[in-house]
């Protein structure tokens, strides 16, 4: 699949996949440099959005039951003008200037949860009237520590309370484990949902430190995870512009693992972009000659549909040079 300048990699490798925020209904937010993970269990639920900001500053997902009566938002985010933080403070911080813009917001219900060995909880339930004129109703649970807080928020067309048993067992899970690490997995899906965003800039700094990551990784998969973030950290520069900064990537990358078929052709790109056509031809040759050596799913682009080389398709020596490497 090609994205603009540069390929976009899509390897599905088991337990290390950006779409896996949840397994077994189980669902986890972390950030990137902070320490601290948001995590709840919601049986029959299934994500279907996902945000993130820069700097590692909030992760969001959006979740949706199987009949589709009953969805979830849930963040994690830092706020550290407001630290201490805690379950009421980050609950009213959030809820103040929803009142203000939102006039038919009404609150139906709050309760403050203390639990043994865990965080308090700040639940509150309201309705407000949606965009469509129609009443939508809320139970939201806030829970916070020093300068992060999580916010999950069940929604519904139809009423809903905290003392439904199904939204009872969902928030008895409930936690923040303020003392949780970021680990290389969680980073990546991070990374991802800012790449996928296509906001390459932001994403880039996150994937290069995944690669700074690596000595810390061992295993079967460490070779392919190491192949993985540094062509999405070098694309992801290039993309957002800093051509030098991706070929420094690649070029490192070539000197250290100089089998893998990729390195070379995110080269001839960035030789392309700066109209380097002798380069691209080197590079793309290259890596053809070690297609074989592909990560196992993935398959060698078509330079032909790659937005760095189409616009050379009327130079015909580079481009029947591009077109014969199908056939090799």
């Amino acid at each position: 699949m090609v994205r603009s300048k540069f390929l976009f990699l899509a390897v599905a490798i088991v337990g290390f996949s950006a779409l896996a925020y949840a397994a077994d209904d189980d669902f986890k937010l972390t950030l990137v440099d902070h320490p601290g993970q948001l995590s709840w269990t919601a049986e029959q639920f299934r994500v279907i959005q996902s945000s993130a900001k820069p700097g590692g500053k909030e992760i969001g997902i959006r979740g949706q039951d199987e009949s589709g009566r009953l969805s979830f938002l849930g963040f994690l985010f830092l706020v550290p003008e407001d630290a201490p933080l805690t379950a009421a403070k980050c609950r009213d911080g959030a809820l103040g200037p929803e009142k203000k813009s939102n006039p038919t917001l009404k609150i139906l219900e709050t309760s403050e949860i203390a639990r043994t060995g865990s965080l308090p909880v700040s639940m509150v339930n309201y309705t407000a009237k949606g965009n469509d004129g129609k009443p939508v109703y809320m139970v939201r649970g806030f829970i916070a520590t020093g300068d992060i807080c999580g916010d999950l928020e069940f929604y519904s067309a139809t009423p809903i309370s905290f003392a439904d048993n199904d939204l009872k067992k969902i928030f008895a899970s409930y936690q923040l484990n303020e003392k949780y690490t970021p680990q290389f997995n969680d980073i990546f899906v991070y990374a991802e949902i800012l790449y996928k965003a296509k906001m390459y800039a932001d994403a880039a700094p996150v994937f290069e430190k995944l690669m700074l990551e690596q000595k810390n990784i061992s295993g079967p998969q460490a070779k392919t995870m190491m192949r993985v973030v540094t062509d999405q950290a070098g694309m992801a520069y290039g993309i957002s512009g800093n051509i030098a900064k991706a070929r420094a990537i690649f070029e490192k990358a070539v000197a250290a693992d100089p089998d893998y078929p990729m390195y070379y052709y995110n080269l001839a790109c960035a030789d392309a972009e700066e109209k380097n056509l002798a380069g691209a031809k080197k590079h793309l040759q290259e890596a053809f000659d070690r297609k074989a050596n592909i990560i196992p799913g993935e398959t060698m682009p078509d330079p032909t549909q790659d937005d760095s080389f189409l616009p050379y398709r009327n130079d015909k020596e580079f481009w029947m040079f591009v077109v014969g490497l199908s056939g090799k």
